[in-house]
Formats: C-alpha cells, sequence, structure tokens
C-alpha cells in the first residue's frame, strides 16, 4: 500500500486494475478488500465490470 493518498478524481470511475496501481496492492488483496466490505464496487451496464470510484478508493486508503 502506497504510503501518500492516491491522486484521483472523486467522481473518477477506475478499473480494477487501475484501482490497484493507483493503491500499489494486488488485484486479489483488493478483491479482500471488497468481500469484507471495506471498499464497494458499481458495475458497468454495457458489460458488467467493476468500477472504483476515486472517493471509495481514497475512503480505503485512508481506512487502512
Amino acid at each position: 500500500m502506497t504510503s501518500e493518498e492516491p491522486k484521483c478524481a472523486d467522481a473518477g470511475r477506475y478499473s480494477v486494475k487501475e484501482a490497484c496501481a493507483l493503491l500499489q496492492i494486488h488485484r486479489s488483496t483488493l478483491e479482500r478488500y471488497r468481500a469484507a466490505n471495506m471498499i464497494r464496487a458499481g458495475y458497468r451496464t454495457v458489460n458488467n465490470r467493476k468500477f472504483y470510484t476515486g472517493f471509495e478508493i481514497k475512503k480505503l486508503w485512508r481506512r487502512l
């Protein structure tokens, strides 16, 4: 996990790969946090892929 707050827009939508890069964690770690309700994911309607908002990414970073 990065020691500096991730630089992302609160209203921005970030893919799983982008969220992991911002937080500097592995995708399985992000999935564990999602399963533990530490971060909420949205789902794109077109392809049903997960995304995370910048607000949720920053909120998770502050919790940890």
